[in-house]
C-alpha cells in the first residue's frame, strides 16, 4: 500500500504541474491544442493506473482478511497446517503459522497443566509403603495394598473408555479428580491399613477416569500432523510431577508427617480440579454412540493388534526395570540411585522436549523401533554388570547405571508418545476413548507383570539371570516391533 499510496501522489503532483500550463492566450492557441490533447491523454492513462492499483490493492485487502481468519479458525480448532509464505501474505504471519506452538490452544494448555497438578497429588502417596510400614503392615501387606492401584487401573480403564467416548471428556476428569480428593481425606481421617486398602482402590479409580478421558482430550484437541509431540510435551507434566512429587512428599514427612502430606495432596487435586472446571472440550461433529455398542463391536479386537503387543513389551521393560533396581544396585553395593533417575528423567523429558516432533515428521515406527532396541540394550548394561560385578569388586558402577538410566528414559520419553499415536492415528474419533484405555491397560498389564514374575524368577535364579531373561524378551519386543506399518 505505501507504493499505491507514493504513485498516486505522484501522479497528482503531475496533474498540478501541467494545469497551469494550460492557459487560454489566443496567440498560443494553436500550439495549446496538441498540447491539451496529449496532457488530457497522459492523464486519462494515469487515471486508469490509479484506478488499477486501487483495485489490487482492494484485492490484497480482501485476501490477506481472508487469510488472517483462516488463520484464526486455525488456531481455534488446534489444526494448523504448516505451509510455505503464500503471496500477499505477510511474512511475519507465515512464520507464525508454520511454528505452530504445541500449548498455545488454550484448551491443551489447561489439560497439560491439570495433568501436572492431579500427578503432583496423585504421586504424594508414593512413599505410602513406609506409613504402612509405620502402622505396623507386613511386606505382604504393602504389597498388596500398593498392588491394588494398578489392579484397579488394569481393569477398569478399558471399561472407562467406551463411556468417555459416550459421555465426554470432561465428566470423566471431574469424576477422577473427585475420587483422589476423597481418597486423600480419607487417608488423613483413618490410620490403618484396611481402610488405605480402599484408599488406593478409589486412587485407581480415580487415576483411570481422569487419565484416559484426559489423554483423549488432547488427543481430540490435536491432529495427526501434530500429535506425537503433543502427546510428548503433554506427558512431560507427568513426568515432571512424578520427579518432584516424592522430594516434597519426602520434606513434609519430615517436618509435618503423613496426615499433613495427605491434606496437601488433597489441596493440590482441588487445583486440577478447578482447571479442569474452566475446561471446554471440542464439539463432536457426529452423535456419541452408546458405550454398550462399541463395547460388543470389538473393543477386545483392539487388544490384538501388533502395536499393543509391542506396548506391552515396553511395559514389561519399564516396569521391571523400575521396580528392581534399587534392590539390585544394593546388591552390588550402590548406596544412591539419584544418578540414575536423574539420568531417566532428564532423558525422558529432554527427548520429548527437543526430538519430539521426529514422531511426527519421520513417522511413529521409526522412532518405535530404535527405541526398543535402545531399552533392550539398557537392560543388557544391567545384564552385564550381573554377571561381572560383585559387591567386593572395583568395577565402576555408578557411570554404568547413569548410562542405562540415560537409555531407558530416553526410550520411555520416544516410546509412550509415539506408541499412543500410533494406536490413536487410525482411529475414529467415536473410538479414541475405547483404544486410549485399552493402551494404557496393556502398559499397566505389562508393568504389573514385570513386577510380580520377575520377582520370583530373581528370588530363584538371581539378578544376573533375571536381567538377562529381560533383555532376551525385550528383544522378542523389538523384532515384534520390525513388523510395524511404515506411517
Amino acid at each position: 500500500m505505501g507504493q499505491d499510496v507514493g504513485a498516486v501522489a505522484e501522479d497528482e503532483g503531475v496533474g498540478a504541474v501541467v494545469a497551469p500550463d494550460r492557459e487560454p492566450k489566443r496567440s498560443g492557441e494553436r500550439d495549446a491544442l496538441p498540447v491539451d490533447a496529449g496532457d488530457s491523454a497522459r492523464h486519462r492513462e494515469a487515471c486508469q493506473r490509479i484506478e488499477g492499483r486501487e483495485d489490487r490493492a482492494a484485492v490484497r485487502g480482501v485476501g490477506q482478511a481472508l487469510e488472517r481468519g483462516i488463520e484464526r479458525e486455525d488456531q481455534v480448532a488446534g489444526s494448523v497446517v504448516e505451509r510455505p509464505p503464500q503471496h500477499g501474505v505477510d511474512r511475519r504471519h507465515a512464520i507464525l503459522v508454520c511454528v505452530s506452538p504445541i500449548l498455545a490452544d488454550n484448551p491443551l494448555l489447561r489439560a497439560t497443566v491439570s495433568n501436572f497438578f492431579f500427578f503432583l497429588s496423585l504421586n504424594g502417596f508414593i512413599l505410602l509403603p513406609l506409613y504402612i510400614a509405620a502402622l505396623g503392615g507386613t511386606e505382604v501387606e504393602i504389597g498388596a495394598v500398593m498392588g491394588l492401584y494398578n489392579a484397579v487401573g488394569i481393569v477398569c480403564q478399558p471399561l472407562i473408555g467406551p463411556w468417555t467416548d459416550a459421555v465426554g471428556r470432561r465428566p470423566f476428569m471431574l469424576v477422577g479428580v473427585a475420587l483422589v480428593i476423597i481418597a486423600a481425606l480419607l487417608a488423613t481421617a483413618a490410620p490403618s491399613i484396611p481402610l488405605l486398602a480402599v484408599v488406593r482402590v478409589l486412587q485407581g479409580l480415580g487415576f483411570s477416569c481422569f487419565f484416559v478421558s484426559n489423554y483423549s482430550l488432547v488427543i481430540d484437541l490435536v491432529p495427526p500432523a501434530r500429535r506425537g509431540w503433543a502427546l510428548g510435551i503433554y506427558g512431560v507434566a507427568g513426568l515432571t510431577a512424578t520427579a518432584l512429587a516424592p522430594l516434597l512428599s519426602e520434606w513434609v514427612i519430615r517436618r509435618l508427617g503423613f496426615r499433613a502430606l495427605f491434606a496437601m495432596a488433597a489441596a493440590v487435586a482441588t487445583v486440577a480440579g478447578s482447571i479442569v472446571l474452566r475446561l471446554r472440550e471440542p464439539g463432536s461433529e457426529t452423535a456419541r454412540p452408546a458405550p454398550g455398542y462399541l463395547w460388543e463391536r470389538g473393543t477386545l479386537g483392539e487388544v490384538f493388534r501388533l502395536s499393543m503387543g509391542v506396548t506391552g513389551f515396553f511395559g514389561l521393560g519399564a516396569g521391571t526395570i523400575f521396580v528392581f533396581l534399587p534392590t539390585f544396585a544394593e546388591s552390588l553395593g550402590v548406596r544412591t540411585l539419584a544418578l540414575f533417575y536423574t539420568a531417566y528423567a532428564l532423558a525422558a523429558i529432554g527427548v520429548r522436549v527437543l526430538g519430539g516432533r521426529f514422531i511426527d515428521t519421520h513417522g511413529r515406527r521409526a522412532v518405535i523401533v530404535p527405541s526398543m532396541l535402545v531399552q533392550t540394550i539398557a537392560t543388557g548394561l544391567l545384564a552385564v554388570m550381573g554377571f561381572l560385578v560383585t559387591r567386593t569388586s572395583q568395577t565402576p558402577v555408578v557411570p554404568v547405571l547413569f548410562l542405562a538410566g540415560l537409555l531407558s528414559g530416553g526410550a520411555h520419553g520416544f516410546l509412550y508418545p509415539g506408541l499412543a499415536a500410533l494406536v490413536t492415528d487410525q482411529t475414529p474419533a467415536e473410538r479414541r476413548g475405547v483404544v486410549v484405555g485399552i493402551f494404557s491397560s496393556v502398559f499397566l498389564t505389562g508393568q504389573t507383570t514385570g513386577a510380580f514374575v520377575f520377582g520370583y524368577i530373581t528370588h530363584g535364579i538371581g539378578y544376573a539371570f533375571m536381567w538377562t531373561l529381560l533383555t532376551s524378551l525385550l528383544f522378542a519386543g523389538f523384532a515384534l516391533s520390525l513388523k510395524l506399518d511404515h506411517a
